[in-house]
């Protein structure tokens, strides 16, 4: 998993991931947890030596030699670019004049990079254009997103190409041989539907039984066994990563982790990759191309609920001081976080919030899940805190703990924000605000209590729960034990 520099400063033990964000006003989610950061061993359906251990990953963090993080060189490159879009640094081929990036097959050293008979190539990729069935124009021309080898007319030559048509609106994987036999086989294709800076996660796996296509962690088709591929002369000339070896079908996107297999990969392997990884896609606040469709947005305007504010205060937050630099915007994220483990061996959480505006509480939530639904596991209000300022959460769990951030939103105007209702009370913030008593949500928010709890007697003093609200005493206080009666007109206590 690729480190961070700048914003984390996290242990070895320790990596960032976030939950895949709700589709709610009011709601920003961003995680923090302790997860593996090697894929299971294993393997299979590769043959003998198959491993799930990557043969090469390719992070961009060398943008100066393009350089593999397992320090392949390539063979030759030109006219590439780079971004901060994605997780990190990405990869960019996209030029007007002829551009590729193009590395060796096997080393010369006897390390190999790719095999082509059966495997697994995977990456992330967000298209500088929108296909036509996004209202956009596709790349123009079939865009490479990785090749080896190259496509001929008289397949004389050797080709094998993930590649999408050039109206991106269709995904392919293609290939030839050199015998002339054939124009090309194709494999599969799949439909697609992407946005311009969009980032997808894309994985291919091949045998000679079958070939299937993965996309963002979901199957999306399968093919016949790979039979067709290139043989070791066109091979030796390498494979290429977002376009040809000619540098003219270029993919004009981006590109992040790039990971090569031996094996192919099993569908719940891919799965997990897909649901590590997607979150710290959406932690980077440069991918809002990403937001609005996973995302609701915040708006500097808000200000804190005028009337019955039932949640509120620093709660459980360790206010650290200002932050060194401070952002402003229509969103909200969190920075600079950083995890350490106690000498008892909880973990304490240390982060900024970003974005927003001044004076506004933002709610901070936490879980030892990613839990999101009615039925899932509540998320704990942990406090509110301001933008630009940084906060310590000590005592939490050395497992795993995910955070999530929530505006101060109240589309009812009862006095619970709409993430908290969301995410502790499992409610909708478009639904009665009150039970069939007619006890606001809001009160047993206040109270502690379960929304379910109206015919309980928490204190034990005589009065049910939705009874202590409408004679306003206090639910888990108890008054003493008594007996209370109703008689027109009047209503006694007797002790």
């Amino acid at each position: 998993m690729k480190q961070f520099n700048g914003d984390l400063n996290i242990p070895k033990h320790i990596c960032l991931s976030m939950a895949r964000l709700l589709g709610v006003v009011g709601i920003f989610s961003f995680a923090l947890g302790v997860c593996a950061q090697a894929l299971p061993g294993g393997g299979g359906g590769g043959g003998g030596g198959a491993t799930y251990t990557p043969l090469n990953v390719w992070n961009f963090n060398d943008q100066t030699n393009w350089t593999s993080d397992n320090g392949s060189v390539p063979i030759s490159f030109t006219n590439l670019a780079y971004s901060y879009l994605g997780n990190g640094s990405s990869l960019v081929v996209s030029n007007p004049n002829p551009a590729w990036l193009r590395y060796r097959v096997v080393e010369t050293s006897g390390v190999t990079n790719l095999t082509v008979n059966v495997g697994t190539v995977s990456f992330w990729f967000a298209p500088s254009w929108s296909g036509t069935n996004e209202g956009g124009t596709g790349p123009g021309e079939y865009a490479r997103l990785f090749e080896a080898g190259a496509y001929t007319a008289n397949s004389n030559y050797g080709w094998w190409s993930l590649y999408v048509d050039p109206s991106g609106a269709n995904l392919y994987f293609s290939a030839q041989t050199n015998d002339s036999s054939t124009t090309y086989t194709n494999y599969l294709s799949a439909p697609i539907s992407w946005k311009t800076n969009y980032f997808h996660f894309v994985a291919l796996t091949y045998t000679a039984t079958n070939t299937l296509l993965y996309l963002d962690g979901t199957l999306a088709t399968n093919g016949p066994g790979v039979t067709v591929f290139p043989g070791a002369n066109a091979l030796t000339n390498g494979f290429c990563i977002g376009g040809d070896n000619t540098g003219t079908y270029q993919s004009h996107g981006l590109f992040n982790n790039v990971q090569t297999y031996n094996a192919p990969l099993d569908d719940g392997t891919i799965a997990d990759i897909y649901s590590r990884t997607f979150p710290l896609y959406m932690m980077n606040p440069w991918n809002r191309a990403m937001w609005p469709f996973n995302n609701a947005t915040s708006s500097p305007s808000y200000t804190p609920f005028a009337g019955f504010n039932a949640i509120s205060g620093q709660g459980n937050l360790l206010w650290n001081g200002y932050a060194s630099t401070c952002s402003y915007d229509t969103n909200i994220w969190i920075s600079n976080v950083a995890a350490t483990r106690a000498a008892n061996g909880t973990m304490s959480i240390t982060f900024t919030i970003q974005g927003g505006a001044d004076g506004v509480p933002y709610d901070v939530f936490a879980n030892s899940i990613l839990a999101t639904g009615t039925n899932s596991i509540p998320w704990a209000w942990m406090g509110q805190g301001y933008h630009c300022n940084t906060y310590t959460i000590a005592n939490l769990s050395s497992s795993v703990c995910f955070l999530r951030l929530g505006t101060p939103q109240d589309t009812s105007g009862m006095g619970l924000t709409d993430a908290y209702e969301w995410l502790v009370m499992h409610i909708s913030p478009y639904d009665s605000q009150t039970d069939i008593y007619g006890v606001p949500f809001a009160w047993y928010a206040m109270n502690g209590l379960n929304i379910s709890s109206a015919t309980q007697d928490t204190d034990q003093d005589g009065l049910l729960n939705y009874q202590e609200y409408f004679y306003g005493t206090k639910p888990t206080v108890s008054e003493g034990f008594s007996i209370w009666i109703s008689q027109p007109a009047t209503t006694s206590n007797l002790p």
